[in-house]
C-alpha cells in the first residue's frame, strides 16, 4: 500500500495523492499547478502515472488547483468515475466549463495579438475535454460510504472552505486489517460567514494534511474594519476599487460585507459590477443550499448574498465596456490572484490610474502577479506588454477560506485521538516546516513532509 504525491508537495497547487493497493490505483484530487510559470508548465506533462489504471478519482472540492487537471487525464487515457459530493458536481460543472473558455480565450488573444512563443497558442483543454470529463462525475452525500471495490471504501466530511468541500475518509482493508486514511483537503474556517464550521475530524490511523497557511495567524480584525477606511478613501477620490476575487466563496463573501457596509451607512451606496458569469452562477448554486448542512443557517436567501446597486456582466461586450466608466464604483472580477481571466484586462485599465484602488482579497500563491503586487513590483506583464503599477493596492486578510496555523491544529485535535502519522503537503516549504515542527513539539506524532513524485509506503509509515 503505497501513497504517491504527484502535486501539491513542496507547492501549494496541483494536488494530486496516488493511493495503490495491490492492483488498485485511486487519486485523490486531480488539480492543476498554477503559480511560477515552472509549475505551470507541468501542467502540459504526461501524467507519471498510467491514467488507464486509475479507476477512481475522489475530489475533496471544486477548485481548479484541486480538480482542473482532470480534463487532461481523460485526454490521457482515464475512463474511471469521479467521485465528489453534491454541491461539489455542481460548482464542478461551472469551474471546468469557464476554466476551458478561459484557456480558448486566452490562446485565441495570444494568436491574435502574436505575443506567444508557440504557433499556434493552444488551450491546455477545451470545452469538449470539459464536457466528456463532466459525463464522469458521480455526485454523492456527505456521510455516505461508497463502496470502491477490492476492499476499499470512502465517505466525506463537510470541511467548510467552500460549498461542497470535504476531507475524505479512505478505509483499506489489507492483509488482514483495516487502515484509515485521511485526506484533509482545504481545511475551512472557524467562526466566519457564509461557510459553516468543519466537521471534528475522523479519527485515522494516517493523516494528510494541507498548511497553506501552516506558518502564519489570520489577522483577527473583521473585515469590515480592514476595508472600510482604504475604500471610502479611493471612493472619495473618484476611483475605481478592483477587486480581485475567486469566483466561488470568495466573490459571495466580499458582496455579503460589502452590503453589511453600505446598509449600515459605513460605506457610500455606489454601483457594484459583478463582471464574472462564473460567480453569478456559482452565487445561484449557493442559493440553492441555504437550507442545507454547507451553509450558515443565519443565511436569508439570495438578497442576503448581494447588496443593492449589483450589476451583472455576463458578455465580454459588457465586459469591455466596464474598462470606460468612471469612478466611483466597485468591480469584482476573477480570478482571484489575476492570473487570468477578465480581471486581467480590468488590471491593465485600472492600475496605471493613482485614484484606482487593487484590493487583493486571499492568498496570493508565487509566481502569480498578485504576489508581484505585494512584493513590490513596479510593473505588470499582461498580455504581452508591462503596465505600471501606479494604483493603490492592498491585501485584505480574514477573507481567506483556508485555515489558519491555529485552526489547523483545533481541527486536527477535533478527534478522540491523534493519527499515528501525520504526511504534510499543499504549502509552500516554510509553511509546511513550520506546522510540521508546531505538530511535532505540541503533541509528538510523527510528521512528514512528502516531496514531488515521492512514494511511501503506510504499512511501513504505521510500523506494521
Amino acid at each position: 500500500m503505497q501513497l504517491t504525491f504527484h502535486g501539491a508537495a513542496g507547492t501549494v497547487t496541483g494536488s494530486r495523492t496516488l493511493l495503490s493497493v495491490k492492483k488498485q490505483n485511486l487519486l485523490v484530487d486531480c488539480g492543476l499547478f498554477q503559480g511560477l510559470k515552472k509549475l505551470r508548465q507541468m501542467n502540459w506533462d504526461p501524467p507519471a502515472f498510467p491514467p488507464d489504471r486509475v479507476r477512481n478519482i475522489l475530489l475533496t472540492h471544486a477548485h481548479i488547483d484541486h480538480s482542473g487537471f482532470l480534463p487532461r487525464l481523460l485526454n490521457r487515457g482515464f475512463q474511471g468515475r469521479v467521485h465528489c459530493t453534491r454541491a461539489t458536481a455542481e460548482l464542478l460543472d461551472l469551474l471546468l466549463r469557464d476554466a476551458a473558455k478561459i484557456q480558448e480565450e486566452d490562446a485565441e488573444y495570444a494568436n491574435r495579438k502574436g505575443y506567444s512563443k508557440h504557433r499556434p497558442a493552444l488551450p491546455l483543454f477545451d470545452s469538449q475535454d470539459a464536457e466528456k470529463t463532466l459525463e464522469r462525475v458521480r455526485p454523492l452525500r456527505f456521510g455516505d460510504w461508497l463502496d470502491l471495490k477490492g476492499g476499499l471504501r470512502a465517505r466525506w466530511h463537510l470541511q467548510g472552505h467552500i460549498l461542497g468541500a470535504a476531507n475524505i475518509e479512505v478505509r483499506v482493508a489489507h492483509d488482514g486489517r483495516e487502515r484509515t486514511l485521511l485526506f484533509s483537503g482545504d481545511v475551512g474556517r472557524y467562526d466566519v460567514p457564509l461557510h459553516r464550521d468543519p466537521d471534528p475530524r475522523p479519527d485515522c490511523d494516517l493523516l494528510v494534511l494541507e498548511s497553506t497557511y501552516g506558518d502564519r495567524r489570520h489577522d483577527q480584525r473583521p473585515v469590515a474594519e480592514q476595508i472600510r477606511e482604504p475604500f471610502s478613501r479611493a471612493l472619495s477620490r473618484g476611483g475605481v476599487v478592483l477587486i480581485p476575487a475567486f469566483a466561488v466563496g470568495r466573490a459571495q463573501l466580499v458582496t455579503l460585507i460589502l452590503r453589511e457596509l453600505m446598509d449600515s451607512g459605513q460605506l457610500p451606496e455606489v454601483p457594484i459590477h459583478m463582471d464574472s458569469p462564473m460567480a453569478i452562477d456559482a452565487t445561484r448554486i449557493y442559493s440553492k443550499h441555504l437550507q442545507d448542512c454547507n451553509l450558515d443557517e443565519d443565511l436569508e436567501g439570495r438578497s442576503r448574498l448581494f447588496p443593492r446597486k449589483v450589476q451583472f456582466h455576463r458578455t465580454v461586450a459588457e465586459s469591455k465596456a466596464l474598462n470606460d466608466l468612471p469612478g466611483p464604483r466597485v468591480i469584482i472580477s476573477a480570478s482571484g490572484m489575476l492570473t487570468g481571466g477578465r480581471v486581467v484586462h480590468h488590471l491593465s485599465v485600472r492600475l496605471p490610474d493613482p485614484k484606482n484602488l487593487i484590493l487583493l482579497a486571499g492568498y496570493q500563491a508565487a509566481g502569480t502577479r498578485g504576489r508581484a503586487l505585494l512584493e513590490g513590483a513596479k510593473s505588470l506583464k499582461m498580455h504581452g506588454r508591462h503596465v505600471p503599477v501606479r494604483a493603490e493596492f492592498q491585501q485584505i486578510h480574514g477573507l481567506s477560506s483556508h485555515a489558519d496555523c491555529d485552526e489547523l491544529m483545533r481541527w486536527l485535535r477535533s478527534a478522540p485521538s491523534l493519527p499515528h502519522v501525520i504526511l504534510i503537503n499543499h504549502g509552500e516549504p516554510a509553511a509546511s516546516t513550520a506546522l510540521r515542527e508546531r505538530i511535532t513539539g505540541e503533541t509528538g506524532v510523527r510528521c512528514l513532509i512528502p516531496q514531488l513524485g515521492e512514494s511511501l509506503d503506510v504499512e511501513e509509515l504505521l510500523g506494521a
